[in-house]
């Protein structure tokens, strides 16, 4: 049974239609219990999973290239070398 604050109690609310029952106020009850319990789930569970996945992404990503290829050779020397360390060829 849900209520605002305790004192309200939606349950009691209903309407008749040719002597037909509608109890509205239990829809309203199931209706805001639903939305509480999803909202719950959302923030304490989807949420914080969502993060620890981009985490863990961020993590995997390949650091910035370290090496480049020598023209001359193709091998893979440091980025900051001014001469191949295989062909001694000059890097521009």
């Amino acid at each position: 049974m849900i209520g605002i604050a305790g004192h309200v109690d939606f349950s009691a609310i209903s309407f008749s239609i040719n002597g037909s029952t509608f109890l509205i106020g239990a829809f309203l009850n199931i209706a805001i219990s639903f939305l509480t319990l999803a909202l719950v789930i959302f923030f304490f569970v989807v949420k914080p999973v969502s993060k620890m996945q981009e985490r863990a992404n961020a993590k995997k990503q390949p650091p910035s290239a370290q090496t480049k290829t020598c023209p001359e050779c193709l091998s893979q020397i440091p980025i900051k070398a001014t001469r191949c360390a295989f062909c001694t060829s000059k890097i521009a």
